[in-house]
Order: C-alpha cells, then sequence, then structure tokens
C-alpha cells in the first residue's frame, strides 16, 4: 500500500535521511521509499523544493561532490542547525503519534 505524505512530513524524513551522510537529491528520495518498503514515494517535484527551503534555512548545506558515474552532483550535508530542527520535530511527531494511538486504541468514550 503506498501512502501520500502528509504536509510538513517530507522535511523530517529528509533530515533523517541525512544523518546517514551527504547524498545528493535522486538518493535521499530512494532512500525514504526504500526503507519504507516502497510505501512513501518522494515525488521529486516535491522533494527538491523542499531541498531549496532547506538550504535556505540553514538546515542542509550543499557540497559539490563526483557520483559512483563520475558526475558532478550536489550533495546535501546535514548542519547543526538541521540536527536541532530534526530532534524537535521528531519529538512532535512521537507525542503526535502517541496522542492518535491513544484516541484510536480507546474501548469507551
Amino acid at each position: 500500500m503506498r501512502v501520500d505524505l502528509p504536509q510538513g512530513t517530507l522535511e523530517t524524513l529528509v533530515l533523517k535521511t541525512l544523518t546517514w551522510g551527504p547524498m545528493h537529491g535522486y538518493g535521499v528520495g530512494r532512500w525514504i521509499e526504500r526503507t519504507s518498503d516502497d510505501s512513501l514515494i518522494v515525488e521529486e517535484g516535491s522533494l527538491y523544493p523542499a531541498l531549496h527551503r532547506m538550504e535556505k534555512r540553514g538546515w542542509i548545506a550543499p557540497d559539490w561532490r563526483q557520483t559512483e558515474n563520475n558526475r558532478r552532483a550536489k550533495y546535501y550535508v546535514l548542519t547543526d542547525e538541521g540536527r536541532r530542527q530534526l530532534a524537535s520535530q521528531t519529538q512532535r511527531w512521537s507525542y503526535l503519534v502517541a496522542s492518535i494511538g491513544r484516541v484510536l486504541e480507546a474501548s469507551t468514550p
């Protein structure tokens, strides 16, 4: 089953992905898809604008490198501000998921 990403989720997933090391945009999208067993599909039309927003906010930084195919590509590196943002967003998501879980598992009103 494939699921559309709720608004605001993509940035959190990108930040988490970059904790594993620098990646180019395509690699970020593929990592999220593979890690979710292809349940989460990352469209290029959403990914690249998100990467640009995150770069502007200082959460990620560009790093031009050679790819495995010997091409020059823009890789993204997680910044200290990005790590702080990831921690904050992770805490909020955990709280939200726990709260929704309590409601869904409630046996009486």
